[in-house]
């Protein structure tokens, strides 16, 4: 499990959005800074806590609802693109890339 495509990659974007984060709130963005970090690392803890799954139903129910935080976190990515136009463009390529994989996984389980 450690070495899973989502788990790692999750993970990472985790840590890409709490830096990313930290910026917001020197620019007094701390409203939606909070918003994002929630989602943003709620992707990756979600997924991990699938992978324990003890049913097949609690695996997709949990990687459900990572797939509604990544999408959560995508519109907060897209509303301060377009509002403060500073959004790094692989923060939404990656953020993208989670969901595909997520509704590959939610769809194949």
């Amino acid at each position: 499990m450690k070495d899973s495509p989502i788990r790692t990659k999750s993970f990472d974007f985790a840590v890409e959005i709490i830096h990313y984060c930290d910026l917001l709130k020197t620019n007094n963005d701390f409203e939606l800074a909070s918003q994002l970090l929630r989602s943003g690392t709620s992707i990756g803890a979600n997924s991990r806590e699938a992978q324990r799954g003890v049913s097949k139903k609690d695996f997709k129910n949990k990687f459900g609802i990572a797939l509604k935080e990544a999408d959560e976190t995508m519109y907060w990515l897209e509303l301060l693109s377009v509002t403060r136009g500073n959004v790094p463009k692989d923060l939404i390529e990656k953020c993208d890339e989670l969901i595909l994989i997520l509704v590959s996984i939610t769809k194949n389980s």
